[in-house]
């Protein structure tokens, strides 16, 4: 198998493309046909709600949720030139207003048609995000035509090539509009970005006509679909190969690579095997594990996730692992944590968990160790495109990073709330049960005119009322004076149950 690889599934209702970096599963995008995200999507959207104590407003984009819209991502017309937020970053370039930020109902009010894009998918019980600032991304520029500026990309190091670049875009760049200039074009000639800024223009221009043909709300443009938007911003001379396991699709990526990427024509392949192609590749395994809470170390050790709404926490334990011998107590847990940071930032990006993340490692007592583990960190966070924040690792061995948010995790992507414990992790044991039932009855018994209580339950709470929690059940009967008859229901949930009273009939 290929060291770097991007898989792709498309023979199914969804799409899945696997990124395979150095042999690892790396990332994982996932888009469904009734499902697909709208990230990247350009709106004539129109204004329901302005809220000034949220400097923000709701926009209505034609989704099922009213779109989110900030102060500060609202374009103001003879404003100061905007600043980016990720000059820097590969995927995206996000501008906001620089300078004094005005009051929402001085920029929008309600019934106002306005032109949008969406930058963060709805998430929970979340609209879309959107913004003002629209950015039309390319292969090796992204088109901003709201904002006069020109961004280049901070990890191109050639200060020859940063120069050459920025003349190319100020020669056509159109008055009053921006171009972000991608890490990739370091490599790419005037010609190929010429090319990607020609294409881009035009795109805005189609936009424009179709926003002065429609009423609001209506949707002006789609972004490339999942395959296509991942092989644009991750095809890479580092990359061995692109395979896809659909004839159509794959002839799709042919058509678009050879016309915006022709130097990697070469690497689109058609996937021939008989078994599925994420077995093939082993992908699905390693899908199943990024779901789990528990994830094993090679070593021995574990890290447990757990992600709740606010926060994801992540502890590490020693589990298993012993250490070498030889080795000191202190050794093997700054081993364990190693290991651990690694790892760490590969699930990271797999789980695609953003927000504030705590990480409890293992209590070190040498600053010097703690020292290791954070720089260990960094260095593996390097790899993530989502940008990351962490803090230096405390005496207690926490560390507080914030992972940009970019999309649904994989976990809310991929799970729905479970039925039995209704999203807590956990039921109710069959002995509380029991008790509770049994003070349910006390409460109950004064007011039933029967003889006896008639309790339906779960078969594990019935078993407990009869065997082990017998002698309470005995209690309560010579309390309230009534027999109890414990009858059994399979489809009750453990949770679950019903009282209700019987006049026993006497000859």
């Amino acid at each position: 198998m290929s060291d770097s690889v991007i898989v792709v599934n498309a023979d199914g209702p969804e799409t899945r493309v696997a990124l395979i970096e150095n042999g690892i599963l790396s990332e994982l995008f996932i888009e469904r046909d009734r499902e697909r995200g709208t990230v990247g999507n350009v709106y004539k959207g129109k204004v329901l709600r302005v809220l000034p104590g949220m400097q923000a407003a709701f926009v209505d984009i034609g989704e099922e949720k009213a779109a989110f819209l900030y102060a500060g991502d609202i374009a103001v017309s003879g404003a100061t030139e905007a600043r980016t937020t990720d000059d820097d970053d590969d995927d995206e370039a996000i501008p906001r207003r620089s300078g004094k930020q005005q009051e929402i109902s001085e920029l929008v009010r309600p019934g106002q048609e306005i032109l949008v894009q969406v930058v963060k998918d709805p998430i929970s019980s979340k609209g879309a995000r959107i913004t003002t600032y629209i950015s039309l991304p390319g292969r090796n520029v992204v088109f901003m035509p709201t904002v006069s500026h020109i961004g280049i990309s901070r990890r191109i190091a050639s200060e020859r090539d940063r120069k050459r670049l920025r003349k190319l875009i100020d020669q056509m760049r159109p008055q009053g509009a921006g171009f972000i200039v991608r890490t990739v074009a370091e490599h790419a000639s005037n010609g190929q970005v010429r090319g990607d800024m020609d294409y881009l223009l035009r795109l805005w221009s189609n936009i424009k006509v179709n926003e002065r043909m429609h009423r609001a709300p209506v949707l002006l443009y789609r972004d490339l679909n999942l395959m296509l938007r991942v092989v644009r911003d991750h095809l890479s001379p580092e990359l061995d190969r692109v395979i896809v396991d659909d004839r159509a699709e794959h002839e799709r990526l042919v058509r678009f690579v050879s016309a915006f990427m022709p130097d990697y024509a070469d690497k689109i392949e058609l996937y021939s095997g008989r078994e599925p192609i994420f077995d093939g590749y082993g992908i699905e395994q390693e899908i199943d594990r990024a779901l789990e809470r528990k994830v094993g170390l090679k070593s021995g050790g574990s890290l447990i996730f757990d992600q709740g709404e606010a926060l994801t926490a992540i502890d590490v334990n020693t589990g298993k692992f012993v250490g070498a011998k030889g080795k000191t107590l202190e050794e093997t847990i700054t081993q364990t944590n190693l290991e651990a940071a690694g790892e760490i930032a590969e699930q990271l990006r797999l789980r695609n968990l953003g927000g504030l993340v705590i990480i409890d490692f293992i209590d070190m007592d040498k600053e010097s160790n703690r020292r290791k583990v954070y720089r260990k960190l960094q260095d593996a966070l390097r790899r993530d495109r989502a940008k990351a924040h962490i803090t230096k690792i405390s005496e207690m061995g926490l560390v507080e990073m914030s992972r940009k948010r970019t999309r649904e995790s994989l976990l809310r992507g991929l799970t729905a709330t479970c039925e039995t414990c209704k999203g807590k992790g956990y039921t109710k044991s069959a002995s509380t049960m029991v008790y509770e039932i049994l003070r349910e009855i006390r409460r109950e018994a004064p007011h039933m005119t029967g003889d006896t209580v008639i309790i339906h339950v779960s078969p594990s709470v019935a078993d407990a009322m009869k065997g082990v929690e017998l002698p309470a059940v005995d209690h309560m009967v010579k309390r309230v004076q009534k027999g109890i008859d414990v009858q059994a229901r399979k489809d009750f949930h453990i949770e679950h149950f019903e009282i209700r009273s019987r006049t026993t009939m006497r000859d």
